[in-house]
Parts: C-alpha cells; sequence; structure tokens
C-alpha cells in the first residue's frame, strides 16, 4: 500500500495544492502569470479573476478570453482556476458556461462573496451542469469567506465535499463592519492582532483543518517590499494554521512560497523517520531517543508534502514515499 493510505486510513487525507495563489485579471497580466509559470515550474497556482478583472461592458468576452489562455498550450500544468462573479450577478451564469468550456484543464473555480453554505451547495451544483458538458466532474471549489453569513457557517461550507480550499477575503470583511473595525486591520499589522479579524482567520483556518480543507490567507497590499510579504507569510503559517497565501503581484510569489517551505532539516528528518517507519511496516519507532508513531508519520508525511509543493529538490528515495 501506498504511504498515504497506510497513514491516513480512517482519517482525512489533506488536500495538497501549491502554496501560493497568484490573482490576474488583464489579459497582459494573464500571460505575465502564464509565463513565470513557465519558468518556475506549477509551485503556485494562477487565479484568473472575472469578478474585478473584467472591465465594465466586456464581462462575456473576458470570460471567454479566460476559457481560451486555460485551453491554450500557454496553461501547461493545468493549474490555472478562475474566480467568477458572485452568485448575485447577471454575469454568474455566464461566467461558468463560457469558462467550464475548459473544464477538463481547470484547477478549481472561486466562488466569491456568499453568504450561506446552501448558496455554495446551489452554486456547486450549477457548476456540476456546466462542467459535465464539457466531460468533467466534481470540479474542485474554493470558495472566499469576506462576509458575516459565510464566516457564521464557516465550518458547513469547508465540509462540503466539493470545496476543496476557503480564502480569506480581508478587505470585503473589514468593510462588512461598517466602520467599526479599523482600515489599518487590513495590513500588519493590525490584520494580527484585532480581535475581530483574528477571530475569522482562526475560525477559517480550524474549519479547512477539521475537514481536510486547504486554508488561504488574504492579499498582502503592500507590493514593494517582498519582506513584508513574507513576513505577513511566515505568521499566517506559524501563528493561524494557514497553508496557502494570496498573490496579486509577480514579485510577491517567491517570498509566499519561500515563506511556507520548509528547510532542508526538517526534510532530512522527515524523510529518516519515515524511511524508519517504512522498514517498520509503518509500527512505532525510535529515532534519536523519541519515540514515533502512526501519529507522528502523518505530521511528517505533510512536511515532504510542503517540501514538493514548494519545489525543493528531493532525494529518490523521498519521492518513493510521496
Amino acid at each position: 500500500m501506498h504511504p498515504s493510505e497506510v497513514l491516513f486510513q480512517g482519517t482525512l487525507r489533506p488536500v495538497t495544492i501549491p502554496v501560493c495563489d497568484h490573482y490576474a485579471g488583464a489579459e497582459k497580466l494573464m500571460r505575465k502569470s502564464l509565463a513565470l509559470q513557465k519558468e518556475l515550474g506549477p509551485v503556485f497556482d494562477i487565479t484568473f479573476d472575472c469578478e474585478d478583472g473584467a472591465a465594465a461592458g466586456s464581462e462575456l468576452t473576458h470570460a471567454q478570453q479566460i476559457a481560451d489562455l486555460i485551453n491554450s498550450e500557454e496553461n501547461r500544468f493545468n493549474r490555472v482556476g478562475a474566480r467568477v462573479h458572485d452568485t448575485g450577478s447577471a454575469f454568474f451564469e455566464s461566467d461558468l458556461a463560457h469558462i467550464c468550456q475548459a473544464a477538463p484543464r481547470l484547477a478549481y473555480l472561486v466562488l466569491p462573496k456568499v453568504e450561506s453554505a446552501s448558496e455554495v451547495a446551489k452554486a456547486i451544483s450549477l457548476v456540476n451542469q456546466y462542467a459535465a458538458k464539457a466531460g468533467r466532474t466534481a470540479l474542485p471549489i474554493h470558495v472566499l469567506i469576506e462576509t458575516h453569513g459565510a464566516l457564521q457557517q464557516v465550518q458547513a461550507i469547508a465540509a462540503l465535499p466539493q470545496v476543496e480550499c476557503l480564502s480569506f477575503g480581508i478587505m470585503d470583511f473589514v468593510s462588512a463592519h461598517l466602520g467599526a473595525i479599523p482600515a489599518n486591520a487590513m495590513r500588519s499589522p493590525g490584520q494580527f492582532t484585532h480581535p475581530l479579524v483574528m477571530r475569522a482567520k482562526l475560525e477559517i483556518a480550524a474549519a479547512c483543518h477539521a475537514n481536510g480543507k486547504v486554508a488561504s490567507h488574504n492579499v498582502t497590499t503592500d507590493i514593494k517590499d517582498g519582506s513584508v510579504v513574507a513576513g505577513d507569510a511566515r505568521l499566517a503559517g506559524q501563528a493561524f494554521g494557514f497553508t496557502r497565501m494570496w498573490s496579486i503581484h509577480p514579485d510577491q510569489i517567491r517570498p509566499i512560497i519561500q515563506a511556507f517551505s520548509v528547510s532542508n532539516e526538517e526534510v532530512n528528518e522527515a524523510a529518516q523517520i519515515l524511511s524508519d517507519a517504512q522498514a517498520a511496516d509503518w509500527g512505532p519507532i525510535k529515532h534519536q531517543g523519541k519515540l514515533h508513531d502512526r501519529a507522528s508519520y502523518r505530521y511528517y508525511w505533510t512536511v515532504l508534502q510542503r517540501a514538493k509543493l514548494s519545489g525543493l529538490p528531493l532525494q529518490q528515495n523521498v519521492v518513493g514515499l510521496l
């Protein structure tokens, strides 16, 4: 049996997708993102944006352009998703009609501004109808948590089988409080210290981990200072349990990937422990004077998964464990 089948029997096997989600809306930026992905490899995802990327009056042609790019040779790794208009928009269904033409090569669809689990379930049903026309079933769905209603039902949303990832939309969330949360809570350090924002982040992360889904952290609006982006990513991961983060500028991609990467020391330790465990048929072992069993093996398996997704070079024996 594959190690993952042994280690996750009776437990949720976590979703593993790249740690960086780069948003691009205009055609020039979408093509630039695809070129960068070709250069770096599939270590980050790209989300083509219908909601904020289309100029007024060109929503239909923009959605078709997104479908054409996803279906093109420029999409080398099939790690491109799309954010559609919200379900109440006049363009929601037309977005699906156009973009789901590329469903076989579409990595995921992002649903913004939802208010409830039932709204998400209804949207997924419609997505499936359009995706099925292109021969795709169970297209992964990412959901933006940015309203009071979505946060209230975040556990139910995360529990929906087709939902793969929850993302925090901090700016809409703060705005929804109508001035009760100050503007400085949209950026650091306020976004990590304001109690209502902290609560939202922790509830999103907890819901994701309880259901084996990916928790994606909000954007950093500072696009000039890579250290700010890296600092936000490290804090989001180490203190709040997020395993993925948005990028809104190409210069943010590398700092995010590096911040969520694991060290060579961690990779070597994880590989040694899992190799010894495999040799012991996944029974308990002693490593450097400490006991390890399947509970810790699951943790070290995720360390190796993170290393793989970050593009770290892995030895052949490590690759075999994944």
